[in-house]
């Protein structure tokens, strides 16, 4: 064994080869290495071996045996799996390399083109778990020693790029540099080969190179022929990215990564920074690498505002340039949102340099998506066949923070690999292309229960026609004395039979016989407010509306809506005598939150307004643009925030009683307070109790008469330290399914737990010896016996220990004497994190995509409408049931977004019992002497509010349990 100062050449070249931080270097130290061991560079897997054989190197030996038992998987056989098969890359991306590497460890010869001459993209790339695992098989850890050390496992697309390309040329993968590869050569004749056509003059050698494969993984913005391409975007958010020089102080090292922060849970951090900078953001990800770098969505009307965005810029672009946008404004921006969230512990923020040598930040619209039809197509001339791929962000959203894009296109690049070993044995090109790109007219897809419906086409069961809906509407009205259905316009006009239907369906809500002597619009408008306040159907149209026959169109939309809600409830013949089975929705439930969200700032207006008119612009309103909202009709592309103009959801915005205005919660103006926007923690809402929702109680257990309107009863609360300490570690989250009983815990997670119970002073546990800590840290710190033991995977510890354990490692001194500890928690603490901005980030997407859908669907339901108004009678009856099968799909999505609505007050009630967790342990932790009477009132103030978020959760997990029920309920009477 060499010692490390061998002044063997060889070895020399190695070292510099695995340390090298450029392109350029490391081209130039493999080749002196080849030169130093007598090889010529390339020529695919023979030339590691060889290297292997003559580098009798200890720096080398663990990377080799880490290549050796990757090769050594079946799949690859030895490297001869594609011996004969040749493959040109284009790329040396990520996804590029990846793929490179894949198909060199099959056998293949492969040769990749790169025009570019350095690898300079800074954005950082959060990993997946797979991808993790995947890069240290093919020694990661080797060409970077810092690779996922620290509290989030990311890396920056640079480093990753680096580690790629040291392992593509060990296993002989050819690559040239600045060569640009600008379309395919056909082959001339027959016996000929299939070539690429190049720029710059490329080599000789490499120009006559012929090839049986053409991997493109050279982004969105070059697709080969014949690949069609589709651009799909969903509501303008504008994305920014900031690089800023890492100087690795100690002081630099010390500041906290941020894994995600969205304003979709977590108002009051995004309210803070609004006030102090005036800079409305949407999230922002701090992540620490070669550089500090910060990726956030902002406003489009704050970036105007600020003069970052020119008024006039083409939505049209996707990456917004100098002439859309002002460099230095951008700057500004970009700067003082990472100096607010790292609380400016950065110091002075020095951008670094992007391969132009200008500041490395960039904005462009993060929603617009490239995305290729297919991924693999094959092509035949003078029986010469090519297979093409693609693999890359041309098939996949490059969200960078998420680590989305790298993830897909690492499994994109496996999925190429795989397509041409089946290519290599002979395999034809149905059997090795993905067979869902293809349309087979006997395929049918499989719905999986948990499959939302979809959006294309119109829901199971609704009333695609008019004889359907009357049908249905006159089982459910028939035997009401005064009550006859024959049509669906004037047999509504008396208001008799819309409250007929509502009381078939909710019995216990609307009695007939209080009725009599009631006008038709009264009548009329109880039954819209009771299906809206307790079926969660909106209305679509007033009740002098209903009466006048004036709106047919809205009067046959709205009633579908009830078709499809309770069109499972089996029809009896008279009027009900008990109580039917309510279907608990999350529209109803939102629809509580928001009336809850209103009583508190004004009173809401009881009268309706015209429903063919926009309460906000005055215009007209179609059927299906129309949104209920305080009892007025608005369009949904209307009803927005004043202040920041985003869409209005229910139980996220409030009228502000003043300018009668609506606005966000976050942008909602306080009059009686000194801040002039709200912060999400300074006014606790009631969610609707159990007992609020749409369930009734059951036949066995009729509702009990109420007198007069039930308030909710209030008591002062006072906790011992133990039951206190019991609360702030709840965890209310319901359990999907029976797990199995947990492992043992490791001997380490046993110390642990003792050490916890002399860590905790003034919680009235004895105290312990610290021996226990360092035994902790002596077996963490311990040197793996091999390199299988540095890849195990963690033994998962029981979630109260994680939590205190948590706690005590950012709350206690005493653990800053142990920092393998320290360091694992906080990881696991930034994962939770992590989590919860992936799942804020997913729901943010959908409902910009619902969105757009929405308005697509308000617009084909526009052209209908006229339609309708000025054909033949003879020919309404398509259009109409055109029109119907667009409400429905409308009714699905506005569920599916109420739906996400309620993930969304999930994540920001548990973003906030977090935070009220954190912050009251830290009061607790402190001795009983030492707190003054400010930190008693304190410490009351924090367990009160944190004592009404777990009422609100448990609100939210008894609404679920209830729908759970009743879905569960009207399953078994469907089958029975």
């Amino acid at each position: 064994m060499a010692s490390p100062t061998s002044s063997n050449p060889a070895h020399a070249h190695f070292e510099s080869f695995l340390q090298a931080q450029l392109c350029r270097d490391v081209l130039s130290s493999f080749q002196g290495l080849c030169e130093a061991l007598g090889l010529e560079p390339g020529g695919g897997l023979p030339l590691y071996h060889k290297i292997k054989a003559q580098l009798n190197y200890w720096s080398a030996k663990s990377l080799w045996a880490k290549l050796d038992k990757r090769a050594g998987q079946p799949v690859y056989q030895q490297g001869r799996a594609c011996p004969n098969t040749k493959c040109l890359v284009v790329g040396a991306g990520p996804c590029g390399l990846r793929a490179a590497v894949e198909l060199a460890m099959l056998g293949a010869r492969v040769v990749l083109v790169e025009k570019r001459t350095t690898f300079s993209r800074h954005n950082v790339l959060h990993l997946w778990p797979f991808t993790i695992h995947d890069l240290r098989a093919l020694g990661a850890k080797k060409f970077y020693g810092r690779f996922c050390t620290g509290t989030l496992d990311h890396i920056s697309i640079r480093q990753l790029q680096l580690l790629l390309l040291k392992v593509a040329l060990l296993l002989g993968v050819e690559i040239h540099w600045g060569v640009a590869f600008t379309g395919l050569q056909p082959p001339p004749r027959k016996g000929c080969g299939w070539r690429a056509q190049l720029q710059p003059s490329p080599p000789a050698q490499l120009s006559n190179y012929e090839f049986d494969v053409l991997i493109s993984a050279a982004g969105g913005k070059f697709v080969p022929e014949g690949f069609t391409v589709r651009e799909m975007r969903g509501k303008l958010a504008i994305g920014i990215t900031a690089n800023f020089v890492n100087g690795r102080t100690v002081e630099e090292t010390q500041v906290p990564e941020i894994s995600g922060v969205a304003r979709i849970y977590n108002q009051s951090f995004f309210q803070s920074l609004l006030k102090a900078t005036g800079i409305d953001l949407e999230n922002i990800v701090y992540y620490k690498d070669d550089t500090h770098y910060f990726v956030m969505t902002a406003k489009k009307q704050c970036l105007l505002r600020l003069g970052v965005l020119r008024q006039d810029w083409p939505e049209t672009d996707r990456l917004l340039g100098s002439a859309n946008v002002a460099p230095e404004a951008l700057q500004r921006f970009a700067r003082a949102a990472a100096d607010f969230a790292t609380h400016g512990k950065l110091g002075k923020l020095e951008f670094a340099k992007d391969a132009r040598g200008q500041p490395d930040v960039s904005a462009f619209d993060f929603t617009s998506m490239m995305r290729a039809e297919s991924s693999a197509r094959v092509q035949e001339k003078h029986g010469a066949r090519l297979l093409l791929g693609l693999v890359g962000d041309c098939l996949v959203e490059p969200f960078w923070p998420l680590g989305t894009g790298v993830a897909r296109g690492f499994l994109a690049a496996l999925d190429a690999g795989w397509m041409v070993k089946r290519w290599a044995e002979g395999a034809g090109p149905l059997e090795v292309l993905v067979r869902d790109l293809y349309d087979v007219a006997a395929k049918e897809p499989v719905q999986r229960k948990s499959d939302k419906i979809d959006t294309g086409k119109p829901a199971t069961g609704a009333a695609d026609t008019q004889e359907e809906l009357l049908r249905w509407c006159q089982e459910q009205t028939a035997g009401y004395p005064g009550v006859h259905v024959t049509d669906l316009s004037s047999s509504w006009a008396d208001g008799l039979a819309l409250c007929a239907l509502v009381h078939r369906l909710r019995p216990d809500l609307l009695e007939p016989s209080e009725l009599q002597g009631v006008g038709a619009v009264e009548a009329a408008a109880r039954a819209l407010k009771v299906a809206e306040h307790e079926l969660g159907i909106a209305p679509m149209l007033p009740a002098q509306a209903v009466v006048a026959g004036s709106d047919p169109l809205g009067l046959i939309a709205y009633l579908s809506h009830f078709h499809s809600a309770f069109k499972n409830m089996t029809p009896r013949p008279g009027p009900a005598s008990q109580t039917s089975p309510g279907t608990p929705n999350a529209v109803l439930f939102l629809g509580k939150l928001q009336r809850t969200l209103q009583r508190t700032r004004a009173k809401v207006e009881e009268s309706r307004g015209p429903g063919d008119l926009c309460a906000l612009c005055g215009e007209r309103l179609y059927v299906l643009e129309r949104l209920c909202a305080d009892g007025r009709f608005f369009h949904r592309s209307c009803f927005r925030c004043h202040s920041c103009e985003a869409t209005l959801w229910p139980g996220s915005y409030a009228q502000h009683p003043e300018d009668k205005h609506f606005y966000c919660l976050q942008h909602l103006p306080q009059p009686d307070r000194k801040e002039d926007i709200m912060d999400g923690d300074s006014e606790t809402l009631e969610l609707p109790a159990a007992g609020e929702n749409s369930t009734p109680p059951g036949p066995s257990a009729p509702a009990a008469p109420q007198e007069g309107p039930r308030q909710p009863t209030r008591r002062l609360i006072r906790l011992s330290s133990s039951e206190r300490q019991r609360l702030s570690s709840l965890n209310l989250t319901p359990d999907q399914e029976v797990e199995a009983p947990p492992k043992p815990p490791r001997s380490c997670a046993a110390l642990a737990r003792q050490a916890l119970e002399g860590s905790f002073v003034g919680w009235g546990i004895p105290a312990q010896s610290p021996e226990v800590l360092v035994a902790m840290e002596k077996e963490e710190e311990s040197p793996s016996s091999s390199e299988e033991e540095e890849e195990e995977e963690e033994e998962p510890i029981d979630s109260d220990l994680e939590q205190a354990l948590m706690t005590l490692a950012k709350t206690s001194g005493t653990m800053n004497k142990y920092p393998t500890w320290r360091r694992t928690l906080l990881r696991r603490a930034k994962e939770e994190e992590m989590k919860r901005f992936c799942k804020a980030q997913a729901v943010q997407r959908r409902l910009n995509e619902i969105e757009a859908s929405l308005r697509e669907l308000e617009a084909e339901g526009v052209r209908l409408e006229l339609a309708l108004r000025s054909t033949p009678e003879q020919q309404k009856k398509l259009w109409l049931e055109q029109l119907l099968q667009l409400v429905q799909k409308k009714n699905s999505l506005v569920a599916e977004e109420a739906e996400l609505m309620i993930t969304v007050q999930e994540l920001n009630l548990e973003e906030k019992q977090w935070q009220l967790d954190q912050e009251l342990r830290g009061y607790m932790n402190r001795e009983e002497t030492l707190k003054t009477a400010a930190d008693r009132q304190a410490e009351d103030q924090v367990l009160k509010k944190l004592v009404d978020v777990v009422n609100q959760r448990d609100a939210l997990i008894r609404f679920q349990e209830e729908r759970r029920l009743s879905e569960l309920a009207s399953g078994t009477g469907a089958q029975g």
